[in-house]
């Protein structure tokens, strides 16, 4: 795990780690990840009033959070074959509980987050297997701050 600090930081202090569904301990870190982005999907309404004299009022009303991960497929890691087990699943198959551990050591949990696997060992003949995976938040995720 990362040490708590301050400062800019280096990318790869960010930590991920995956457990099954129900799971209480989320301790299985994932081989090989190279690269992530998240993004942030938020709803908002929008309406006007008269007090407002025609201008905008707004409300965030809904919120959720995708995390796409690229790494290269890890034969043996625990974590890497959990990931790459979902790529031929449906339905509550496809769910994992997702930790990530920011560099400051504050963490988001994601409980039951849908895993969408969208890359699997293919490529070139001198090109190592990719595992690539989105993270979907299935519900509001469990924030922590760091100690």
């Amino acid at each position: 795990m990362a040490t708590a600090n301050t400062g800019v930081f280096p990318c790869y202090e960010n930590q991920f780690a995956v457990a099954a569904s129900g799971s209480t301990s989320v301790t299985t870190t994932i081989a090989n990840c190279e690269e992530f982005s998240v993004s942030f999907d938020n709803g908002v309404e929008e309406w006007y009033t008269y007090d407002q004299e025609g201008w905008k009022a707004r409300l965030r009303t809904a919120k959720s959070v995708t995390v796409l991960v690229k790494g290269k497929r890890t034969i043996g890691d625990t974590g890497n074959d959990m990931i790459a087990a979902l790529a031929y699943k449906n339905g509550r198959d496809c769910e994992l509980n997702f930790l990530w551990t920011f560099p400051d050591d504050s963490t988001v949990l994601f409980e039951d987050a849908v895993i969408s696997v969208t890359a699997n060992g293919a490529g070139a003949s001198t090109s190592v297997g990719p595992l690539e995976f989105e993270v979907m938040s299935n519900g509001k995720p469990t924030y922590t701050a760091a100690a």
